[in-house]
């Protein structure tokens, strides 16, 4: 049985787009609701919060399997930054790396195996940043620009999920 999650974006949910498809594609997935975006409280104190409720989640097991998208992507390289040898694979869909939420100078480079897909028409979340910083921060690296948005909705109907996987277990 795969420790597989899905860590859902700033405002979205595990039952949106990206839950629900790869719910279908891994029945056993976990797809998670995290603490809800309010525009009252502070990014940093919603990352924090979220933190709390990832580490929580993920604390009994090992060699997890990470799928994030945008915020849930900068919560999954966070918690494998921190705890590189409980991640077997991080997949980020967009990654939001702005804000500066995470100092490079914290961290010492990981080599846990990392798949980003970026699409070239993001309007949210900085092609840019999110690179410069992944290249920093993570020596196994594999970068894809995609055409697409910062939804990614065709791109993650396309990739072969069980392959992409499946070349790291």
């Amino acid at each position: 049985m795969r420790n597989i999650i899905f860590i859902h974006g700033l405002e979205s949910s595990g039952k949106g787009f990206k839950g629900r498809l790869l719910k279908n594609i891994f029945p056993e997935i976990l797809t998670p609701d995290f603490e809800p975006y309010i525009s009252s409280i502070s990014i940093k104190a919603l990352l924090k919060k979220r933190m709390l409720q990832l580490e929580t989640i993920l604390k009994d097991k090992e060699n997890w399997i990470i799928i994030g998208s945008s915020f849930g992507a900068l919560l999954g390289a966070t918690y494998t930054l921190k705890q590189p040898e409980k991640v077997k694979l991080l997949i980020l869909l967009a990654p939001f790396f702005g804000a500066n939420l995470i100092n490079p100078s914290k961290f010492q480079p990981i080599d846990v195996p990392i798949v980003i897909f970026h699409g070239k028409n993001d309007l949210t979340a900085s092609i840019k940043k999110s690179k410069s910083l992944s290249n920093i921060l993570f020596s196994n690296l594999e970068y894809n620009i995609v055409d697409d948005d910062h939804f990614l909705h065709p791109t993650v109907e396309k990739i072969n999920w069980i392959q992409l996987i499946g070349k790291y277990e």
